[in-house]
């Protein structure tokens, strides 16, 4: 023990890597519990930049397990492709462990993917095209590709001929485009096994295993709250439990074994892709959020939408996540302005909702009813304890944890792991 699962509590983008890398030193084992290469990390280490996509963030800590369980959608050719520009740069990879039980992506459901997302057109969903959300519904459906079938042949034929016989008919009938072979898809996933193999393992047991052994174990979600199958803003979603619950079911550690809870969120927030923001910026105020914060998505480069910060989506992501405490980063693309407005509740039709509306059609009608707060000037980015900062900012951070209903943590002032606050510690047994 103890074991501690850090999710993003908002619609992603948050920081969770720079999180994880602030705790590498002290974990050891990270584990990527939910989505696939669908998503992005930015963590910046001295003066390089890593963008990891499939791979858990931990990777960059010396010393650490990085796990890839068995909730993640594995592409497996992005695996390699992520892994080889990593040695290139001297990192070591050699921890690696991949679950037994993780599903494989395969060429035709990236094909799916995308011929779908255009024939939605105006009701599309904002998909990365990756072929995230049809491995994930082959899994539901009972037909998807499992890491163990890489290692046998006969039985991976049999299964992608299962998963083929309703696509090629989808995909000749109805989209035009050309069948896909059996051979093909096979040769295609059989030319990565052995590289693969000794990566492969019980996952579940090895971190089970761990707790017991009394090491610490980091479950890092990708994608975040807002973006839940279950629990987000659906059908705008991913197709994978993003939230702490996810982290159980994702990785087959029991959740008496959970300690803590972490959620990551911005000073403001973004949002990638379609769907309802009620916070979102249409004038100079968004188009400033989005170059002084760099809100460019890491995995597809597009522009990230921007607006203030949310408590509403904030206090929803503390309740069904059961946060313990928050990471509040990019603080510093607040400074230089003169009042900072902070959305406190919401306005439907003129009734004020305090939480989250269960109806869809309410939160797309919710306007947001802001309070102001004052802002500041001064360069916080060498500021190290919370009394550094200007008493605005001090005063920012307070009225944000008494509206979010967690406690903050720790603050990120800027961009490189040392820029950060830590006030409490992130790391503590359950209370």
């Amino acid at each position: 023990m103890p074991a501690v699962v850090l999710v993003g509590a908002q619609w992603g983008d948050e920081g969770k890597g720079k999180a994880t890398d602030l705790l590498g030193d002290r974990v050891d084992y990270v584990v990527k519990f939910n989505g696939g290469n669908n998503a992005g990390h930015t963590v910046v280490i001295g003066d390089e930049k890593y963008a990891l996509h499939l791979l858990p963030s931990g990777i960059l800590s010396p010393g650490v397990t990085p796990v890839i369980s068995n909730g993640v959608v594995v592409d497996i050719e992005v695996l390699f492709e992520e892994l080889d520009g990593l040695i290139e740069r001297g990192v070591d990879v050699s921890r690696l462990l991949v679950s037994q039980g993780a599903h494989v992506i395969a060429g035709y459901h990236r094909t799916v993917d995308k011929v779908t997302e255009r024939f939605l057109g105006k009701r599309r969903i904002g998909t990365t095209g990756r072929g995230i959300g049809p491995a994930y519904a082959d899994k539901i459906n009972r037909v998807g590709l499992r890491v163990a079938d890489l290692f046998d042949e006969k039985i991976l034929a049999e299964k992608i001929e299962g998963a083929l016989d309703q696509k090629n008919h989808l995909l000749v009938k109805v989209y035009n485009r050309r069948a896909i072979e059996v051979q093909e898809t096979v040769d295609e996933l059989l030319q990565h096994a052995e590289r693969l193999r000794p990566m492969v393992a019980d996952t579940g047991l090895a971190l089970n295993q761990a707790l017991d052994r009394g090491e610490t174990v980091l479950f890092e979600g990708g994608q975040a709250t807002m973006l839940d199958v279950d629990h987000g803003t659906y059908p705008f979603v991913t197709s994978s439990n993003a939230t702490a619950g996810g982290a159980v079911t994702g990785s087959g550690v029991g959740p008496t074994r959970v300690d803590s809870v972490i959620g990551v969120v911005k000073a403001y927030t973004t949002r990638v892709g379609e769907g309802p923001f009620p916070t979102e910026l249409f004038d100079d105020k968004g188009a400033y959020l989005q170059k002084a914060g760099g809100e460019f998505g890491v995995t597809t480069g597009r522009p990230r939408r921007c607006g203030w910060y949310d408590a509403v989506i904030s206090r929803y992501a503390a309740r069904v996540n059961g946060l313990t405490d928050l990471v509040l980063t990019k603080l510093d693309v607040l400074t230089g302005l003169e009042k900072v407005p902070v959305c406190v509740a919401y306005d439907v039709d003129g009734e004020r909702y305090d939480e989250m509306p269960i109806d869809q059609t309410a939160f797309h009608h919710a306007k947001p009813i802001y309070e102001e707060l004052d802002g500041w000037w001064e360069d916080i980015s060498r500021c190290r304890t919370f009394e550094d900062l200007p008493v605005n900012a001090q005063r920012y951070v307070r009225r944000l944890e008494e509206i979010s209903g967690c406690r903050v943590s720790a603050i990120g002032v800027g961009p490189r792991r040392d820029e950060i606050i830590g006030i409490h510690d992130l790391i503590h047994a359950r209370a």
